[in-house]
């Protein structure tokens, strides 16, 4: 069990399999890319499924969603996916996406035992696409969508991510489409994670504007704390169901004291916590020939000292060093 002073249970693993991106999205990472991480440092396949079928099989982990950078260019995606949903207990698997080459993998990533996807979409205007990933590629993101859909890939959510002057109107109209697509939409506040520094909290797009300008157009009943459980997201049943729609009010709203999350990062390294500033190396441990109760007890003890919360709330918080594409999301 990997539990810490506050009696949180982890049992939701996020494992970043790439710090690379085929998108240079403005509030990740400066246009011309960052310094990726050497091939050497990066975690092996092999490695990989050991450290899973650690946490899944001693460390009490439930579901394991796969992250980056941007996952599908990880180049033993399928044979990963296949290896985790062959552990027993088997775990819940689940992939967060960009959605560009989804198209051509879903039905792959489907048959070797992926549940589902999240795949990130901020805008329903290809230009404003542009202007937000630096790339032309809204096209290749809707159908990824449209794929994962028909391999089955379900409930499929959709990340949207609101910017003042860029697509900060446009939350009705994409909630509008996601329902008439039959995806779940959910809205992220805009975090402190860009590698330029860029964030700002003053003039952030809020959960509260956002619910704000959904009701303008829909109407918006809470589902209720016991629905969401330790889920980040905030639900709304919309205009008396079946749709929901959500928000993660990261900065506004932390959700701190029901998190169940621990995280791998591409390198070996486990954060207790999104922003945290510290890490505990496994990679060492798992390349000088550790058993796997000795990576147990590491990881185990990482978690022991979790912070209460990630000083979100707090106006002087300051954003990590380390790139949100080399920690996963």
């Amino acid at each position: 069990m990997l539990i810490d002073t506050y009696g949180r249970v982890a049992t939701d693993l996020r494992v970043s399999l790439t710090d690379r991106c085929n998108l240079r999205c403005t509030y990740c990472m400066p246009e011309e890319g960052l310094q990726w991480l050497a091939k050497p440092d990066l975690l092996t396949d092999d490695e990989i499924v050991r450290l899973i079928g650690i946490a899944v099989t001693t460390l009490g982990v439930t579901e394991v969603r796969f992250t980056g950078g941007e996952p599908l260019l990880r180049p033993g995606l399928v044979g990963i996916v296949e290896r985790v949903a062959a552990l027993r207990p088997r775990p819940q698997t689940s992939l967060t996406t960009n959605g560009i080459g989804l198209g051509r993998t879903a039905a792959a990533l489907k048959a070797a035992g992926l549940d589902r996807v999240n795949v990130s979409l901020d805008t329903l205007r290809p230009d404003v696409f542009k202007a937000l990933t630096r790339r032309d590629r809204h096209r290749d993101v809707l159908d990824g969508l449209r794929s994962a859909r028909a391999a089955g890939l379900t409930p499929v959510k959709v990340n949207s991510v609101l910017m003042p002057g860029l697509n900060d109107d446009e939350a009705p109209d994409l909630l509008a489409w996601a329902v008439e697509e039959d995806y779940e939409l959910r809205f992220i506040e805009q975090m402190p994670l860009d590698a330029q520094h860029g964030w700002k909290r003053e003039g952030m797009v809020t959960a509260g504007d956002v619910l704000a300008s959904l009701r303008t157009r829909f109407e918006l009943s809470p589902e209720g704390a016991d629905e969401r459980g330790s889920a980040p997201a905030e639900r709304w049943i919309v205009d008396g169901g079946p749709h929901r729609v959500g928000v993660i009010a990261s900065v506004t709203r932390p959700f701190c004291a029901a998190c169940d999350r621990t995280r791998l990062t591409a390198d070996g390294q486990i954060r207790t916590c999104l922003f945290a500033t510290e890490e505990t190396d496994l990679r060492t441990a798992l390349r000088s020939g550790a058993p796997d109760e000795e990576i147990a007890r590491v990881w185990r003890l990482a978690m022991w000292g979790k912070k209460a919360g990630s000083g979100l709330d707090d106006p002087s918080f300051l954003q990590p060093d380390r790139p949100m594409s080399a920690i996963g999301g």
